[in-house]
Parts: C-alpha cells; structure tokens; sequence
C-alpha cells in the first residue's frame, strides 16, 4: 500500500522535473519567439515555482552534505578532521532547515491551510443555561486569540439568551494563519465546573458544538438565484423596539440542499442578507469537501478526526485547571490562560500530529 506521504514526494518530484523542463523551454529561442507560449509556460512556472524552489534548495544542501561526509572519510592531515566536521555539522544544519522549511509547504498545500478566512459556528449542547454560558465562553475565547494573532474578527449572527449566554453565535475569522490554526476545532466540546447558579456546589457537565467552515471566494462555489427561498423575519439584534417593528432578519433555504441560513444580527435587511450568503456558501462548500474527503481517503485524520460535530473532541475541567484533547491525548493543566485566548500550544499539538499523519518522514 502506499503511503499519503510517498504520493506528496513523487508529486513533489514530479513538479520539480516539470519546473526544470520550463526553465529550459524559456531559454529557447524557437519558443521565446511566441510570446503566447513564453506567457503560459511563465504562468506555469510561477505556480510551480513555490514548491520547486525550496526543493531544489533542499537538494543542493543535501548534495553538498554528502560531498562533505566523503571528504570527511578521506582525510588523514591531522589539523583536518575538527574542521571538516564543523563544516559538516553546519551543512546539516542548513539541510534541516530546508527540509522543515519544505515540509511546512508542503502540509499548507495538502492540508487546505491556503484558506485565508473561515467561519465558525457554535451551539449550546446539553445543559440547557450552563451550555449557553459556555456557548459564549467559547466565542469570546476565540475572540481573543484572534486578536493576539492579528486576524480580523467579524460577528456575523448571534441569538442570545436572557442570561447573557448564546444558544448560537457565528462569526468569521480572516487573517494568515488562521485556517491552519481553526481547522481542528470542529466537534464536540465539553465543560465541567459549577454552575453560578449551583447552590450544592456540584459540578456539571454541559456541551457545546462547534463547526468551522473554510469560507470559499465566489469562483469555488456558484449559488443559483432560482435555488433559493428568502424569507424576511423579526431581526433579534440590538436596538430594543426596533426589533418588534422592522423585518430585517433574513432566513436562505437553498432548496437542492435544504440548507437553512439565519441572519438577524444586523439592523439593515441587505446587511443580513449579505452575511448570510457568507454562511450558506461556506456550508455548502464545507458539505462539497467533506464528500470530496470521504471518497479520497476513509482513513485520513484517524486521530484528528473528520470534524464531525457529533465527535467528543475536548473537556474543560475548571476544577482541575484542566485541558484534555482526547484526540491526540493531550493534557494541559493551564485552561485559564486558555480560556483567555492562549490556545497556541492546543492547534499547534494538533497541526504537528496532522502534519506527522499526512507527510510522516519525507
């Protein structure tokens, strides 16, 4: 059988002689002659160019390591050898630097990391006010961490609860980085602590579910007007008797699909309808590469998971100080610096297993 990691090298290699044999074509006078040609062997090169270019690095390190091994064999000058073999320790150095570099792409590439936003929505599970107050807890923790790591934040729709809690909260996230970090936290997330409202002091376990979806540009997915029902409703947003007097909220049905999209964030009617286009298309092109993935590799991400938000992916132990991802078994004893938005040891735990998974040792 072969491995995913083989099929990624031989791509690579593949790509690399490809890129070579452009290089060549471009020096030819016959070609050149035809600016038509020069201009889609360039594009060509471009794209390969991202790959092919630290790959060809990685080969010239490695070729100047084994030259430097052989004449570290072969050397009897006594003043030699400490000398040859700092050398050769510097050359590994530098070829493991590449090859890092090289993996990283290469993961971007197969992982989708290339996304540059993403939607995540999140519903209170079981627990009835407790699950709605970490329903909220959840937001304002990815809140945070976009804001330590610079991403855009933008609410897109948000139904509250008179505790202050949300029984559902849907924003985008854009920014570089961000899809690779968010990718994984689709799932079944679970809380224990005592409630505020606890006067036994027992602690209680309620869930919440999340669903992260790339956010696709208008040329990965096209939506047919006459495959939509739009409906106008009482908007849920701020502004007290507003709400109770203007229809500003927008419910899509995408009939194909029976995908429903709700939206009443926003005062203004177009605004809603705007947001909620972002959404249906992204669980639309969610539900296109889930299909997609399933027919490609039933076993990919055994670990990681599929992003099923039936799968019980992670438990908040407030008592404990406790973080356990249980699809990697990893346990953090810091859930308050996480729960402030500290969730880079988290997605990257997950990004190095995924990454280990897809690419294993090129």
């Amino acid at each position: 059988m072969v491995s995913g990691a083989t099929v990624v090298f031989e791509k690579v290699q593949t790509d690399y002689q490809r890129f070579l044999e452009i290089e060549q074509s471009l020096l030819d006078p016959g070609i050149t002659a035809d600016p038509t040609q020069v201009s889609a062997l360039a594009r060509e090169r471009g794209a390969l160019a991202k790959i092919a270019i630290p790959y060809g690095r990685y080969l010239e390190v490695s070729r100047q390591v084994a030259e430097a091994q052989e004449l570290f064999a072969g050397e009897t000058h006594a003043e030699m050898p400490s000398y040859a073999s700092a050398e050769l320790e510097s050359l590994r150095m530098r070829q493991q630097a590449e090859k890092e570099a090289l993996r990283d792409l290469l993961y971007d590439r197969t992982a989708g990391a290339g996304h540059a936003a993403l939607i995540v929505e999140i519903r209170a599970g079981t627990g009835g006010n407790e699950a709605a107050l970490f329903a909220r807890d959840l937001y304002e923790m990815y809140r945070r961490f976009a804001e330590k790591m610079g991403w855009k934040f933008e609410v897109l729709d948000m139904e509250a609860t008179e505790l202050g809690g949300f029984r559902e909260v849907s924003f985008s996230v854009a920014g570089e980085g961000a899809f690779r970090h968010l990718q994984f936290e689709s799932g079944c997330h679970r809380v224990q602590r005592v409630p505020e409202t606890e006067a036994q002091g027992r602690i209680h376990t309620s869930t919440a579910t999340l669903a992260v979806l790339p956010e696709p540009e208008d040329v990965d997915i096209v939506i047919r007007t006459e495959d939509l029902l739009i409906d106008v409703m009482r908007s849920g947003g701020p502004g007290g008797q507003h709400q109770n007097k203007t229809e500003s909220g927008v419910r899509i049905t995408h009939l194909p699909t029976g995908v429903v999209v709700n939206c009443r964030d926003e005062r203004s009617q177009y605004k809603n309808k705007s947001k909620a286009m972002r959404i249906l298309r992204s669980r639309l092109y969610d539900q296109m590469r889930e299909t997609a993935r399933t027919e490609r590799d039933q076993t990919r991400r055994a670990l990681i998971g599929s992003g099923d938000r039936s799968q019980k992916i992670r438990t908040y132990n407030f008592p404990q100080n406790r973080v356990t991802d249980h699809r990697i078994g990893l346990t953090l004893y810091n859930l308050d610096q996480i729960i402030q938005g500290d969730l880079l040891p988290l997605t990257k735990a997950l990004i190095e297993h995924d990454r280990s998974e897809q690419l294993g040792d090129l």
